[in-house]
């Protein structure tokens, strides 16, 4: 009923909304002789920010078309190079016949799309051959196709590091890295001739024991029938995936957003004085930011419920006891040939410090010189793989060890 809820409510607000528009804009008319008055200009920005508040957000688009490569302007071409039901590969592919290093970019599967990674493909484009795991919405996946969990999702890494071929490299942020870290380990064990040559790790909840955070605190004081009972919802009929179960989109953006309501107010706060103010720059920053932070899909029941109690409530991988498709265990001490660079953010509130960094722990066998790890100050989650610290300082230090390591140069 929570779902069905949210859609009419959804439904109801859409016309005050439009209202709301159409009054701001009458406002801001330069037809209108009161539009620079204080009062005016103050109700303008009242109904354009809760016009934007309520607005729908679809899934945004990446819009890389260029970048600058040995200091020349290329073209990008964004293509889906291999197609699966909940998840397809994208490449960006650059107009040159430069030979960078291939690397797959395994964006989280939690609620926002892959686009929330803009600027890490960005970053990394002028160097690198990128490619991006595009996860589909849960609700727009027929329940012909069957479901989606944890172990699937370690199947789809497997396919997409086939498509790359021999030597290339991966990069998981946050949630992706243990399933990519048991991708890694199953192939290792397997002599699986498409083994990476890196695999960076950034605000991975590897081990969620150390220095827990408040999604992994909610996490173990719950069983996984409360999650099951309380999140999992049925997709309703006006949706291609009808009836599949699902943690929708929207109750995870809820909790993103209660988790640091102070922050989310202050800057709606800030994006209305802006507004009055007619900073037209700051103010599209902001709307630019939040069209992408509200921007969610729902998530397959079972990969969340398996998720849930994998990484956070029995910290399997970490333990030395996750099990592949329920009878065959995962096996880190597999991996000798992938050098592992793991990254943390001093400030992160939902992968603590110490998280990522427990993956050179359980690769007991991995060479020290294949070993790297980094801790960047002053930056929280989302700064780990976007925003000025990550492009002054991270990208470029993940640059340097996937160079150091590439095997075909």
């Amino acid at each position: 009923m929570l779902y069905q809820f949210n859609e009419f409510q959804r439904m109801v607000v859409s016309p005050v909304r439009v209202a709301a528009q159409i009054q701001s804009q009458i406002l801001r008319s330069p037809f209108n002789p009161f539009s620079e008055l204080p009062m005016v200009r103050t109700l303008a920005a009242s109904y354009e920010l809760f016009s934007e508040m309520t607005q729908y957000h679809g899934k945004p688009a990446f819009g890389l078309h260029e970048t600058v490569v040995d200091g020349k302007t290329v073209s990008v071409t964004e293509e889906s190079v291999h197609d699966l039901p909940f998840g397809q590969l994208k490449h960006f592919k650059r107009d040159t016949q430069k030979q960078d290093p291939k690397l797959l970019i395994v964006a989280p599967m939690s609620g926002h799309f892959a686009t929330l990674l803009r600027g890490t493909v960005e970053a990394m484009l002028p160097d690198h051959d990128v490619y991006v795991t595009d996860w589909i919405d849960a609700s727009s996946v027929p329940l012909s196709e069957g479901g989606f969990d944890l172990d699937d999702y370690i199947d789809y890494v497997r396919a997409f590091l086939a498509v790359l071929g021999p030597n290339a490299n991966v990069l998981a942020v946050c949630q992706p890295g243990v399933p990519v870290l048991a991708s890694i380990a199953l192939m290792s064990e397997d002599n699986d001739p498409n083994v990476p040559a890196t695999m960076t790790l950034m605000g991975s909840p590897i081990d969620t024991r150390r220095h827990p955070t408040v999604p992994c605190k909610l996490a173990t004081d719950h069983s996984l029938s409360w999650f099951e009972k309380t999140v999992i919802h049925s997709v309703p009929v006006v949706y291609p995936g009808a009836f599949r179960r699902v943690y929708p989109g929207f109750l995870q953006l809820g909790g993103f957003v209660s988790m640091n309501l102070d922050r989310h107010v202050d800057a709606h706060l800030r994006q209305f004085d802006h507004l009055v103010e007619g900073d037209g720059d700051s103010a599209d920053k902001h709307r630019e930011f939040y069209s992408e932070y509200n921007a969610v899909m729902d998530l397959s029941a079972e990969y969340y419920l398996q998720t849930i109690e994998t990484v956070f409530q029995k910290q399997s991988l970490a333990k030395g006891e996750m099990m592949y498709r329920g009878d065959r265990l995962v096996d880190t001490t597999a991996i000798r040939k992938t050098a592992l660079l793991t990254v943390e953010g001093e400030l992160d509130d939902i992968s603590g410090v110490g998280q990522t960094v427990a993956a050179h722990d359980i690769c007991a066998n991995l060479a020290k010189s294949k070993k790297e790890h980094y801790e960047q100050a002053g930056v929280g989650h989302y700064g780990v793989f976007n925003g000025s610290k990550f492009r002054k300082f991270i990208a470029p230090r993940i640059g340097k060890f996937i160079k150091k390591h590439d095997t075909d140069k």
